[in-house]
């Protein structure tokens, strides 16, 4: 096999097992993968939350902005511009704490069904495996909600992009009318993303409230 075809598989091979290994050694010190996907959800839903304020601050910076006069349109770029980084530093964290979900996910629901296998009770068996699969749809159903709010950043974060990128280059009052006809549309997909980060939240809650009362 080819070098350039190896290294990728090598490095998917490797990955696996750092991850195989973190997981073993937080159980010897008895932390199991239920115990770290809580937390993950957790920690998840507490980045959407932020992302959720950093996105109202951006809107706010922004309502200000169209209302400035010439005189003020250096320093509103750049706090606009402080503003659109903080937002897609949010972004990223909120991105990044989900595929750790995913990751933790798939590892605990591997292993719960790989060891219905072992059970020589059939009665308990059956037990398991029930709540293995309502594990997995209230996970899907969670999961679904996040991913929803997640796809919901990126086209906020894009016309925001522009909107920055439009103010730098053009530092007069032709620019500011430009980016007062925009807040409506920003202000409106910034409402439906947070509407939607609202329901990944209480999704999150709920999915971390079943784990811990089972």
């Amino acid at each position: 096999m080819p070098a350039f075809r190896i290294l990728p598989v090598l490095f998917v091979l490797a990955l696996t097992a750092c991850t195989s290994a973190y997981y073993g050694t937080m159980e010897k010190v008895g932390y199991h993968k239920r115990d770290i996907l809580v937390d993950r959800v957790e920690s998840a839903r507490d980045a959407q939350a932020e992302a959720q304020e950093q996105f109202k601050s951006a809107l706010d910076q922004f309502a200000s902005v169209v209302q400035l006069q010439d005189s003020d349109l250096k320093r509103a770029y750049e706090n606009l511009h402080d503003e659109f980084e903080d937002s897609e530093s949010a972004a990223n964290a909120v991105s990044a704490r989900i595929e750790k979900v995913e990751s933790v996910a798939g590892a605990l629901f591997e292993e719960w069904q790989e060891e219905l296998a072992l059970y020589q009770n059939q009665s308990l068996k059956a037990s398991s495996s029930r709540k293995l699969q309502e594990t997995k749809e209230r996970y899907r159903e969670m999961l679904k909600t996040m991913k929803r709010a997640e796809s919901s950043m990126q086209p906020v974060l894009n016309t925001f992009r522009d909107n920055v990128l439009y103010l730098k280059h053009n530092l007069n009052a032709q620019a500011i009318g430009a980016l007062r006809g925009e807040f409506s549309s920003l202000k409106a997909d910034i409402g439906q993303l947070i509407d939607r980060m609202n329901l990944s939240i209480d999704h999150s809650t709920r999915f971390i409230k079943s784990l811990q009362e089972s």
